[in-house]
């Protein structure tokens, strides 16, 4: 297992993650205890986790296995979706984020959180109470570094530009989806989290299963069972890219799932893909992926199977061409 570092903390990390959002959901205590012990034995020392995955169970389970060797650890959870029937149990506010990071401390078995992440962006709340209630939670120890999920570049600009003003604790960490047919962040994410020395954990590489040709065969998955996965990956263009993909890796001969983990790893901007599994069956297809060998050849023709997002300006002149700007024409 190769280890990078986590932004600018210093903090090594390894190259993939585990995500425990099967936990207590579509696995039970003994198989996720399974599926950790594999990883730690891969070299894995990252894992993903959050409040609202298995209503909490998920949390309590990933606690248990790693009281044993917390210190060998990076753990992070996230807060700001539902976790209750009160009116105020979510967001972004200073009294969610009070007691969601006290119920997360305890059922991770704790005493602090090594990256605490804003699950989703709350438009009901100041982003000033936000950074502000986080900077606290830092200084008082229970959090170390501070990530957010699911917010738009210009809202995490906004959120370093008052920390940096502020001499608060910052966002060192962005988590967006990201694969092969979900390519979105390469337009403004993945560059602003490089400008800005940001770690970038990045999730579903598989696209929700789709990229590992199971439908194909007549698996079930998310993509089946969840709404939210069918409309996420419903755009037309998503199921060819997936079949061009999985013939790709069939004529390659590598298993579907390494080669498409693989692709996202290579991305220079990316420090960590996550991976999760609902068995160690499915766990134990995904794990070669440390270590397969990506050339920058074999990237392109990946990448070329796919989509590449339109630039954020109109100046696709620029975009298709990386040299126009220094031939003169670039003040019109």
């Amino acid at each position: 297992m190769t280890y990078k570092t986590f932004g600018r903390s210093g903090v090594l990390v390894s190259e993939l993650c585990f995500g425990t959002m099967t936990f207590g959901a579509e696995a039970d205590a003994a198989e996720s205890a399974k599926m950790y012990a594999a990883c730690r034995e891969a070299g894995i020392n990252f894992f993903d986790c959050a409040d609202s995955y298995a209503g909490g169970k998920s949390e309590e389970i990933l606690g248990s296995l790693i009281a044993s060797e917390r210190d060998s650890i990076v753990v992070t959870s996230k807060f700001s979706n539902r976790m209750g029937s009160d009116v105020n149990a979510l967001g972004s506010s200073r009294r969610h984020i009070q007691r969601s990071v006290e119920n997360s401390l305890s059922r991770l078995k704790t005493d602090r959180i090594d990256v605490y992440f804003v699950h989703v962006f709350d438009q009901l709340t100041a982003m000033e109470e936000t950074v502000r209630a986080l900077d606290d939670l830092v200084r008082s120890g229970k959090v170390l570094y501070l990530g957010v999920s699911n917010w738009a570049a210009w809202q995490i600009e906004k959120a370093l530009g008052y920390s940096e003003r502020k001499n608060l604790a910052r966002f060192e960490c962005v988590q967006p989806m990201y694969n092969l047919v979900k390519r979105q962040a390469e337009v403004e994410i993945l560059p602003m989290a490089a400008a800005e020395g940001m770690a970038v954990m990045t999730y579903s590489p598989m696209g929700g299963g789709l990229l590992t040709g199971k439908y194909a065969s007549g698996s079930d998955g998310r993509l089946k069972e969840k709404e939210q996965y069918a409309k996420r990956y419903s755009d037309p263009r998503t199921l060819e890219i997936a079949e061009r993909f999985t013939a790709f890796a069939k004529q390659l001969g590598v298993p579907a799932p390494v080669l498409a983990i693989s692709w996202v790893k290579a991305n220079p901007a990316v420090t960590c893909p996550l991976i999760g599994a609902r068995s160690m069956e499915q766990l134990s297809g995904l794990l070669p992926a440390a270590d397969f060998p990506m050339t920058p050849e074999l990237y392109a023709e990946l990448s070329a199977l796919s989509y590449a997002p339109a630039p954020a300006t109109d100046r696709t002149e620029e975009n298709l061409d990386p040299g126009f700007r220094f031939r003169g024409n670039a003040r019109r």
